[in-house]
Order: C-alpha cells, then sequence, then structure tokens
C-alpha cells in the first residue's frame, strides 16, 4: 500500500450565506479552492493531477460539480477524472479518503479531495403538482391541448414551493432537534454551551489575528472585490450569548450563537503518493495514518458519530488521548460536541453502545484552538477539507506528532481520522 501524503491545503473564505457570495455560483467557488490549491505547490502541474472528488449536499445547477469545476479551472480535460460525492456533512471527508485510497491502491498518484456548498443558492422546487402540470404541458403539440392545460393550472401550484429537506427522513428529527435531546441526555447546560460558542469565536479571532488561517485563498468578486476572509467571527461575549431564546425547540438549549450557521465556501486538500512527491522534488512531512467510518442508530441520537469514530480509531491504531497533540472536531452545535466529550468519557456509555473501554477526556487545550465550524462556518460539503487542512497546519506550527479529525452527519454517521506529522 502507498502512503498518503497531505501536501497541500486551500478554501475560499467561509462567508455567511446571503453576503458577498450570494451571486457566485459554487462551481465558481470550487474552482477558486481547486486552482489556489494546485498553484500553492511550485513543482506541480494541473496536469499531474489523476483525480478529483468533491463533496456537495446541495447540489444546485451541476450534476457534477467536481468535473464541471474541473474543466473550467482548465485541467486535462482527457486526463483529470472527477465525480461528486454527498454524505451530509462529512462529504468532503468522503471525498479525501475516496481520494486517499485510490493512491493508497495504486491507481493514481496524485488527486484532490475538496467540496463547496452554495447555502445563498439552495435547490428551491416548485410543487409536485406544477413539476408534473409542466411535463405534461411539454407533451402536447396543439393550441387546444394547451388551452385545456392552462383550465389545469391552479394559484397553488405557482405558488408553492419545497424547501430542501432538513429533517431526517426516517425519524423527521432535524439536526437542532436531536443536539436539544443529546445535550439533554448527557446533562449539557446551556451555559456550558454558551460558553463553548464564545471560545470557539475567541479562538477563531485570534488566529486569524495572528495569521494562522492562511489556508484561506483571497478571492475576487464582481462588483464586491476583494474577499480574503471570513465573515462570521464575533467578538460575542457570554452575557450577550446568555440572553438569546433557543432556536429549535421551546425548553431546548441550542440557540443561534451557539450553533453553526449556513455558510457558503468552498475547499480543498491535495494529495499525493510519497513516491510522486519525492519525484517532484517536494518533501512529505503531513501523512494520512487512518481512518474510520461509522453508523448508529438515528432513533438513539443523529450526532454522536464522533465519540463512535474517535474511540474505534484510538484503539485500532493502539493511541490514546495523551498522543494526539491537536484535535479538529466538526461544531455543528457545540453541545454537539460536548456531548460526544462527556460519551467518550463515560465508561457506561463506552461499554454498552461503543463496545470498548471509555477513551477518556480530551483536553481542552488543543481542541479546535484555531475556532470551528461555530465561528468559521459550515459550508456543509466543504466543512471535512478545511478540518483536515488546519489540522496539517497545526501540526506543522506546533512541532505535534499526531492529530485527529472527527465530524458527526445526517443520517446518524460520523467519521475519524488520524493524521501523522513525519517531518
Amino acid at each position: 500500500m502507498n502512503r498518503v501524503v497531505v501536501m497541500s491545503g486551500l478554501r475560499t473564505p467561509f462567508l455567511r450565506a446571503n453576503t458577498h457570495f450570494q451571486d457566485v455560483k459554487g462551481f465558481e467557488l470550487l474552482r477558486h479552492a481547486l486552482i489556489a490549491t494546485v498553484n500553492k505547490v511550485d513543482q506541480l502541474d494541473k496536469n499531474d493531477v489523476n483525480y478529483v472528488v468533491a463533496g456537495q449536499t446541495f447540489q444546485t445547477g451541476n450534476s457534477n460539480v467536481a468535473r464541471d469545476s474541473v474543466i473550467t479551472a482548465g485541467f486535462d480535460v482527457r486526463k483529470t477524472v472527477a465525480h461528486t460525492v454527498t454524505q451530509a456533512c462529512i462529504s468532503a471527508n468522503q471525498a479525501i479518503t475516496s481520494v486517499a485510497t485510490l493512491i493508497a491502491t495504486n491507481q493514481i498518484d496524485c488527486g484532490i479531495g475538496c467540496g463547496v456548498e452554495s447555502l445563498s443558492d439552495p435547490p428551491i422546487r416548485v410543487t409536485k403538482a406544477l413539476r408534473r402540470w409542466l411535463l405534461d404541458m411539454n407533451k402536447v403539440r396543439t393550441t387546444s391541448q394547451r388551452l385545456r392545460m392552462l383550465v389545469k393550472l391552479r394559484p397553488s401550484m405557482v405558488f408553492g414551493f419545497e424547501a430542501p429537506p432538513i429533517a431526517e427522513f426516517t425519524t423527521d428529527e432535524t439536526m437542532g432537534q436531536s443536539c436539544d435531546r443529546v445535550t439533554a441526555a448527557f446533562k449539557v447546560s446551556r451555559e456550558e454551551q454558551d460558553r463553548f460558542g464564545v471560545r470557539s469565536h475567541q479562538m477563531a479571532g485570534e488566529a486569524q489575528k495572528a495569521g494562522h488561517l492562511a489556508d484561506v485563498s483571497p478571492i475576487l468578486v464582481s462588483k464586491i472585490g476583494l474577499v480574503d476572509k471570513d465573515n462570521g467571527i464575533r467578538s460575542a461575549t457570554y452575557d450577550s450569548v446568555a440572553k438569546l431564546k433557543p432556536a429549535f425547540t421551546k425548553t431546548g438549549t441550542a440557540t443561534a450563537s451557539n450553533s453553526s450557521y449556513l455558510t457558503d465556501g468552498a475547499s480543498a486538500t491535495l494529495l499525493m503518493s510519497e513516491r510522486k512527491a519525492k519525484s517532484l522534488g517536494l518533501k512529505p512531512q503531513i501523512y494520512i495514518k487512518d481512518y474510520i467510518y461509522v453508523a448508529i442508530d438515528p432513533k438513539e441520537h443523529l450526532l454522536l458519530g464522533p465519540a463512535h469514530a474517535i474511540t474505534k480509531l484510538l484503539k485500532k491504531n493502539n493511541l490514546t488521548f495523551k498522543d494526539i497533540d491537536a484535535f479538529e472536531l466538526h461544531e455543528a452545535f457545540s453541545g454537539q460536541v460536548l456531548a460526544n466529550l462527556k460519551a467518550m468519557d463515560s465508561e457506561e456509555y463506552s461499554r454498552t453502545k461503543i463496545g470498548t473501554e471509555k477513551a477518556g477526556l480530551i483536553p481542552m487545550d488543543r481542541l479546535n484552538t484555531w475556532g470551528g465550524s461555530v465561528s468559521l462556518g459550515h459550508p456543509f460539503g466543504a466543512t471535512g477539507s478545511r478540518l483536515v487542512n488546519m489540522a496539517a497546519n497545526r501540526l506543522l506550527e506546533s512541532g505535534g506528532k499526531y492529530a485527529m479529525i472527527a465530524a458527526c452527519a445526517g443520517g446518524a454517521l460520523g467519521h475519524a481520522m488520524i493524521l501523522e506529522n513525519c517531518s
């Protein structure tokens, strides 16, 4: 098996939906991330990239955003294969590991795992009745047939719309509702969640000022100008966010402040075989050591995938939390992160639900120290790439040995990955 190296990773700024990226198409965001990521490595040419896999949750305008972005970015149309995957909030994670598998099994030697989401332009559909009417209307040929069809048209058909589904198909529960349920089960208080949310923004703000968010590639936007930083980071205080009302259930504890927000953005991660990197005169530093995907029962909890994935991956690699120098956990909600931390430190939950001894408690001074999804934003299809890039950069900055990435996803799925610094 070839060793897989993380060679480069860049992203667009992550912007709140309906702000500066509201008129930028998803493929344009991804195209920028792809070009920037390749250009970061001087020795690399676009023609060296064999395969691109992109994650996207809501497709708008492109049936295969990966391929369309590759073609418009100027990659060799006869050489660079591309496909799009969707796995909710771990779509980019799946994209990256798909490319990693192709490299590890010697099918390719260079590829990009990436992702994009444009939540300023969600796929809002017309009603099913109007869709049926339009299809039938397309079949008519005579004026009399058209008149008969027009008589069938009703105002309710024209003015009704179907928003993208946000509730679970099998349980009809939203992520926010599930967050309120899991925080209640693990006794995570509203204050704990609010303070974690404020911490996320403080960490991101400090990282931005210190220049640690070097994975952001400025992008020129028509009629706006150069957009060069994330715009969701706030200088909120605990006292100010404590006044907010629950966002999802009347008695819940998840709020607009301690939850991630709708975000536009794209991110890309360049992977190579160790052999390919060395042949280009590059020095491999960050390797993908191992990864795992898990599934749990959505009727129990939607958001505890990270606890299962992290615990199992640590055991598989004979590691403990003491060995991990940087943790990057996706912050769908502050409460979701805190519930996972408590689950991993619970002997009862670990033995009865995960099937092994508890992993322990993650040290907070190693967790999301440059901010997380609550502050930086969460473009569903792109977050996994941001997590990998940030974890790699944190290892290089600190000189640490291992980083752990983890995320939950709709459908009660979870993912974890270990990066190893061999520099």
